[in-house]
């Protein structure tokens, strides 16, 4: 049950933004530009940074929605997604990309926790600034994005269609596109 009194059943996060409205523009603008605007980073490797550090951080609600957005945009689907929550060592990603999660899983402990090395393994692998940025960047993000749904004891569902449905809408409209539409339907 969530610590304060939210006016909305929605789970997780789109509680929060019915309850406080004026944060939701400025939130879903932040992972619109990290995780739909244009990248050489897919979209669905920067859902699955995105989840991987929702399951380092715990955030089931978080962590279950970001796995559904990254399935529906990888060709490997969920399986992947539960092979890198699993054992990012061994599963099938390419070398930039399992650089780039690790890089993340430091941030994720803390800013200071990325090292010269794991930033030199990251280029050595193809990285480029701009990918390296941008992980540290969603990373970053997810820690305050986890901290909010878990730090007021959001609602999250157990039944994975549900974040599978919104994972449609996610990649269909974005998140900005979904906010808007969420915002013409109150």
């Amino acid at each position: 049950m969530p610590h304060i009194s939210l006016k909305s059943d929605e789970p997780g996060i789109r509680g929060l933004f019915r309850f406080r409205p004026e944060t939701a523009r400025p939130l879903n603008e932040l992972v619109e530009v990290l995780l739909c605007q244009e990248s050489t980073l897919s979209r669905g490797e920067r859902e699955l940074i995105a989840a991987y550090v929702s399951a380092l951080n715990q955030c089931r609600y978080c962590f279950s929605a970001h796995a559904a957005y990254a399935a529906a945009q990888l060709p490997e689907g969920m399986a992947l997604v539960e092979q890198v929550r699993a054992d990012l060592d061994g599963a099938p990603v390419s070398d930039k990309l399992r650089a780039l999660l690790t890089i993340a899983g430091a941030v994720q402990q803390s800013g200071q926790n990325v090292t010269g090395k794991d930033v030199d393994e990251a280029r050595a692998a193809g990285a480029t600034d701009t990918e390296i940025h941008d992980t540290v960047l969603i990373a970053a993000a997810f820690c305050m994005y986890n901290r909010y749904v878990d730090g007021l004891a959001t609602i999250a569902p157990d039944d994975p269609s549900g974040y599978a449905a919104r994972a449609e809408r996610i990649v269909s409209l974005g998140y900005l596109g979904l906010l808007a539409e969420s915002q013409h339907q109150a």
